[in-house]
């Protein structure tokens, strides 16, 4: 590499990082933070195994990000399908010869590592359609052709999370892809339709159903039918939440998460057990923490100047938005328990990963939000 070279990417590097969004770390430290706490407390008052190992993850995982964010948007753009190929074909290698655990076939062994390639085509989905789609706009996104695409990037991922089964992921890609589509402009007609033909089969949907997706959905309809077996989680997770009370039992202090009694109080059920020792108020401190994450890149989308950008943007934090509210639903018994963990504080190394890479991603945006694509960019899209 000449010196001229060297010096050009140097400069080109540290531009980048002068305008990097410190703001978007920051915001994602206090959730961590409040992550490494609640998990601390999990583990009866120590770092092992789950807190020490979430701090370390994170810290990693920040310099992933800014490493990400020093790819600039042009540049995933043209990532944006091979990207989403390539996970693609983990989902289909996993349906295929993935490792089975608790119940279901989601991880991909390679090597020492096991991944969860669903968690990364939320980003890959996220991508691929804001490129699709950012070329497209007024009445030439209403086209048949364009519909049934768009339905297939989003219907191909969906299908094969559903098969593993993974029904609070397939459920969430659904609702991302489906946001994008109406951030898009798709006209309003066509998503009323949809809901009609969903609803309409929803009798298919329920037969096609696993027996323990049938009683998750009887279950929060009504719990106390089944207290001791499939209404257990969610009963045992509102008590702890209604004994937390405004301020809290203390902190080290929840019976629920100590006695054994909440499930699964490291991932899915953090929530609980953060709410049971911190009460109302730290419940809300926890909630704001993730509205001014979310809220953040909801900003940066309504700067962006080009349209993929601004999907990019839209699309990366509606996916942690839904994130956020299907995990904080479903331990409130506001909707049947899904499996999904609540990001950055739930324990998990595959989905710390993919949710800093989308935080990496969205500062790539926050970077150049000033840039405008070419016409001849948006024209080879249309192709």
């Amino acid at each position: 590499m000449s010196g001229f070279t060297r010096y050009h990417w140097y400069n080109l590097v540290w531009r980048r990082l002068k305008r990097f969004p410190l703001i978007l770390i920051l915001f994602s430290s206090l959730v961590a933070g409040i992550g490494v706490t609640a998990l601390y407390s999990a583990a009866g008052g120590s770092f092992d195994p789950w807190a020490g190992r979430h701090a370390t993850r994170y810290i990693v995982m920040i310099a992933v990000a800014v490493a990400l964010s020093m790819i600039d948007v042009s540049q995933w753009r043209k990532l944006a399908y091979p990207v989403y190929t390539i996970w693609l074909l983990a989902l289909l290698a996993v349906d295929i010869a993935g490792v089975v655990g608790m119940g279901a076939q989601r991880w991909l062994k390679i090597g020492p590592l096991q991944l969860q390639p669903s968690e990364f085509m939320k980003i890959a989905m996220v991508l691929a359609l804001a490129r699709f789609l950012h070329g497209r706009v007024g009445d030439d996104i209403a086209r048949w052709r364009n519909l049934l695409m768009a339905a297939a990037i989003i219907g191909a991922p969906v299908a094969l999370v559903m098969y593993q089964p993974d029904l609070g992921t397939g459920l969430t890609l659904a609702m991302v892809g489906t946001v994008m589509l109406f951030l898009a402009g798709v006209p309003l007609w066509i998503f009323l339709t949809g809901g009609g033909l969903v609803a309409v089969s929803l009798p298919v949907a329920w037969s096609l159903m696993y027996e323990y997706q049938r009683k998750r959905v009887l279950t929060f309809l009504d719990p106390e039918s089944d207290p001791l077996g499939a209404g257990y989680h969610i009963t045992q997770s509102k008590i702890a939440l209604g004994s937390g009370g405004l301020t809290g039992k203390g902190y080290l202090n929840g019976s629920q998460s100590y006695l054994n009694f909440l499930p699964e109080k490291q991932t899915d059920f953090i929530f609980t057990l953060w709410a049971e020792e911190w009460g109302m108020v730290g419940g809300l401190f926890l909630l704001t923490a993730f509205a001014l994450l979310i809220g953040y890149g909801f900003y940066m989308g309504f700067r962006c100047r080009t349209p993929f950008s601004r999907l990019l943007a839209f699309g990366l934090t509606t996916n942690l938005f839904i994130y956020v509210a299907i995990n904080c639903a479903m331990v409130m018994g506001l909707m049947p328990v899904v499996g999904v963990p609540l990001p950055m504080v739930s324990y998990g190394g595959t989905a710390m990963l993919s949710v800093m890479t989308g935080i990496g991603i969205l500062a790539a945006v926050s970077i150049d939000r000033d840039q405008v694509l070419s016409r001849r960019g948006a024209r080879a899209d249309r192709d």
